[in-house]
């Protein structure tokens, strides 16, 4: 079952505030970090030293750095950034059309302002983890579409969003061991994120599996396999109808359904389905 994003007060938020959206958002967030590695590599990265977010450098007034932390490059390798600049551009722009422009800068908002709260707390912040959460949503939208990985392996993006998950818990562990613990904060606000765009999808999605299970044990629920099986070794036919006794045989056309609210496999023609009185074992 995929997920699709149901109606909820993020969706109503986003649609009596159209002017909140920013078109093309990612493309503005890819250029920008493009600039950004071109001056740094005529300043040996200075740049992006005075850009970056540093609690204590907008505490003393450097407040352009709680914007400009959004355009500093992941990394300075030209080509692992391609890749990464085009990824996020993907499936922000993917996200941009299933959601449309207001509710996904609402979701790209959310997570720089939570960048924020952390940054001061632990000194510093970076937007890779929120750009990394992108594909959880990605993947929750689009969980059978295929990625090349390593360019001719075709792997499902909910598996890659598994992958996604691993990485996350693999940074976090590694800065619990390196006594970074403020900073696994970081990762983990990129993740509540998700869950507060979702949360609503996952819960129908559970709900709707869980209730589904509970039917199939029902002892009410019919095996219309068995009971159409059962019905041909026995009698010679598919169907027989309980009130009336007609079979399939006997008019091809008509057209038999097993109730369920009966206990047993008994079956009906479309004249008694909805009018029969529900045969109980304890009457």
């Amino acid at each position: 079952m995929t997920l699709r994003s149901v109606d909820t007060w993020l969706d109503r938020f986003a649609y009596k505030h159209p002017k909140l959206g920013i078109p093309r958002l990612m493309l503005y967030i890819v250029l920008g970090n493009l600039v950004v590695f071109f001056f740094d590599q005529f300043s040996s990265l200075t740049f992006s030293q005075l850009l970056a977010f540093s609690a204590s450098d907008i505490l003393k007034g450097e407040v352009w750095r709680l914007v400009t932390f959004v355009f500093v490059p992941p990394q300075h390798n030209l080509v692992l950034l391609a890749l990464e600049l085009y990824f996020i551009y993907f499936i922000g722009s993917s996200l941009e059309r299933e959601w449309g422009a207001p509710k996904f800068t609402l979701f790209y908002l959310v997570g720089i302002l939570a960048n924020i709260l952390v940054g001061f707390a632990a000194g510093a912040s970076t937007m890779y983890y929120v750009n990394l959460s992108m594909f959880f949503a990605f993947a929750t939208l689009y969980p059978d579409m295929q990625f090349l990985l390593f360019f001719f392996l075709p792997v499902k993006a909910k598996w890659l969003a598994w992958a996604d998950a691993a990485l996350f818990l693999w940074e976090m562990i590694g800065m619990a061991a390196g006594g970074f613990y403020l900073s696994m904060l970081l990762p983990v606000v990129a993740i509540l994120n998700y869950f507060l765009f979702f949360w609503s999808d996952i819960r129908r999605y559970v709900g709707g599996n869980i209730r589904r299970a509970k039917h199939q044990h029902s002892k009410q629920t019919i095996d219309f396999k068995a009971a159409q099986k059962k019905a041909k070794e026995t009698r010679g036919y598919m169907h027989k109808c309980a009130v009336c006794g007609k079979t399939d045989s006997d008019d091809p056309s008509m057209e038999f359904r097993y109730c369920s609210k009966c206990d047993g496999y008994y079956c009906y023609c479309m004249d008694h389905i909805n009018d029969h009185v529900h045969i109980k074992k304890d009457d």
